[in-house]
């Protein structure tokens, strides 16, 4: 059996009404659920930008980069110059890193 309905009414001043719009577009939700998330007392988190998609890609792109060099010292073949290119590659996820901790 389903839950009972209600219908509710609520006036916002153009300002609350804009502002729902944006958050719950932000969140990729409709205003309605938007809503219904707030009152159940669940997290309603922004989805990522473009600019953090981005920066997330880059990370990870360096983290495989890193791990291909890794492998290679553990094996015992790589050079002195991957190494420290290892290193430089580290202080880049770093950067990047700090730059999403900073959103």
């Amino acid at each position: 059996m389903s839950e009972k309905k209600h219908h509710l009414h609520i006036e916002l001043t153009e300002a609350q009404y804009r502002l729902l719009q944006e958050k719950s577009k932000q969140c990729g939700l409709t205003k309605k659920g938007f809503l219904t998330r707030l009152l159940e007392g669940k997290e309603v988190k922004a989805l990522p930008t473009k600019k953090l998609k981005d920066l997330r890609t880059e990370v990870h792109k360096i983290g495989n980069n890193i791990n291909q060099i890794a492998r290679k010292m553990n094996a015992g073949i790589a050079r002195e110059k991957e190494a420290d290119y290892a290193i430089q590659l580290l202080a880049q996820v770093y950067e990047l890193m700090y730059q999403i901790a900073k959103k």
